[in-house]
C-alpha cells in the first residue's frame, strides 16, 4: 500500500483545560492563605504588647529615679503611662473612655484583691483633689503597684 493511501486523520487539538475543578495548588492556597493571615494578625497582636510593656517598664523605671520631678508630677506621669499601656494592649473603646473608680476596676482586673481601687492606687484617683501634704501611702508602694500590674499584662492572654 502506497503511504498516499494510509488513512490518516488530522492533528486534532485536545480541548481547553477547564477552570474546574482546581489543581492541589489552588486548594492549598485557599487552605492557607487565613491562616497565614490568623497567624501574622497573632504575632503583630503579640509583639505590640509586649513591646508596649517592655517599653512602658522601662519608663517607670526612668521615672521612678528622675530627680527632677516631685511625688505629685510622678503619680500624674505614671497615671498617663498606664493609660497608654492599656490603650496600647486592649481594645481602645474599651479602655479609652474609663474615669475615676471603673478606671480602677478595670486595672484592678489584672491583680489579686483590688489594690488600685481600695489599696495605694486609690492615689490616682485621688491626686487632683488633694493637698500639697506627703502622699499617703508612700509614693515607692505606687511605684511597686504599678510595676506588678505591668508583669501581670505580659502574663495575661489575649
Amino acid at each position: 500500500m502506497p503511504v498516499a493511501d494510509l488513512p490518516l486523520r488530522d492533528i486534532h487539538i485536545p480541548e481547553a483545560i477547564g477552570w474546574w475543578p482546581p489543581a492541589i495548588g489552588w486548594w492549598l492556597v485557599l487552605v492557607m492563605t487565613p491562616l497565614l493571615l490568623g497567624m501574622l494578625y497573632w504575632l503583630y497582636r503579640r509583639l505590640t504588647r509586649k513591646t508596649a510593656v517592655k517599653t512602658a517598664r522601662q519608663l517607670l523605671k526612668a521615672l521612678q529615679n528622675d530627680p527632677s520631678l516631685d511625688d505629685r508630677a510622678k503619680i500624674a506621669q505614671l497615671s498617663a503611662l498606664l493609660r497608654r499601656v492599656a490603650v496600647s494592649i486592649d481594645a481602645r473603646r474599651e479602655v479609652a473612655g474609663l474615669a475615676g473608680q471603673d478606671w480602677l476596676r478595670y486595672l484592678d482586673r489584672s491583680l489579686k484583691g483590688a489594690p488600685f481601687s481600695e489599696g495605694p492606687g486609690r492615689v490616682f484617683l485621688d491626686l487632683p483633689y488633694r493637698k500639697a501634704a506627703p502622699f499617703e501611702p508612700a509614693v515607692r508602694d505606687v511605684f511597686q503597684l504599678c510595676e506588678d500590674w505591668l508583669k501581670a499584662q505580659r502574663k495575661r492572654k489575649k
